[in-house]
């Protein structure tokens, strides 16, 4: 990286760090994915700055997705992120993958019968305690781990989903094929917070941070499918909204 003709204004209100974070991410967005970063104390050298500002402007970068650290190794330029618009499209991982010409695959890391809890049963709108299919994935995009996500599905609306394959399968085209239903829309809350110890099979680390998802998923006639809880990477993952003006 080339910062010879990149300097800071210190005439300006505008903090050091985030003068250096504005370049640093300008050199970052040409740089190839996987190329070393300077280190802390090259950039202190090179502009003339603490090192606590510089730390402050790559700790951005790093919690933003544009830098990544390597243990014993050093930090590093990140991989591109995977846009995703699944918050404003109704979609399958695997329909959603496919248009942005990525290859999607899963392990299933767990499917069987389980008694649903309280939140479960209110977001199905079924008694405390009841039948449900637990089915969590870990699902990705090149061979590269993106989300993990645990699914809730009623057994009395899907009786027989438990000798599904959804190693290959997409749970939407199954409920849509297998058993005449139409889902007609969904509701998406999304939250940043820290991965759960779980969401290590991301190859991330606990208390990184995570995009954390709940769908439920309902169909034509009101009643919802589907309860999903879903971890993505905040790394590798970015999420489009579209938003329009009320009309009065």
């Amino acid at each position: 990286m080339d910062f010879t003709h990149k300097t800071l204004n210190r005439e300006i209100p505008i903090p050091l760090y985030y003068q250096l974070k504005e370049i640093l991410l300008e050199e970052i967005k040409q740089a190839r994915a996987g190329a070393a970063f300077p280190t802390e104390l090259e950039l202190c050298k090179q502009f003339d700055i603490s090192r606590p500002t510089v730390r402050q402007a790559i700790n951005e970068l790093v919690i933003e997705g544009y830098l990544t650290r390597m243990k014993g190794k050093g930090t590093f330029i990140a991989g591109p992120k995977i846009k995703q618009d699944f918050l404003i499209v109704l979609k399958s991982f695997i329909e959603e993958m496919k248009e942005k010409g990525l290859t999607p695959s899963t392990e299933v890391l767990e499917f069987a019968e389980a008694e649903c809890d309280e939140k479960v049963a209110h977001a199905l709108q079924i008694p405390d305690g009841a039948k449900v299919a637990k089915l969590t994935r870990l699902r990705f995009a090149d061979e590269t781990p993106i989300v993990l996500v645990v699914t809730f599905l009623p057994l009395d609306k899907l009786p027989g989903i438990l000798s599904q394959d959804f190693t290959n399968n997409s749970l939407y085209e199954i409920i849509r094929t297998d058993y005449g239903y139409t889902i007609d829309r969904a509701t998406r809350i999304l939250e940043a917070r820290a991965a759960s110890e779980e969401a290590t099979l991301l190859q991330i680390k606990p208390g990184e941070p995570v995009q954390f998802i709940q769908t439920i998923a309902y169909l034509d006639t009101g009643a919802p499918i589907e309860y999903s809880l879903a971890e993505y990477r905040g790394d590798k993952s970015e999420f489009t909204f579209e938003l329009t003006k009320q009309r009065q």
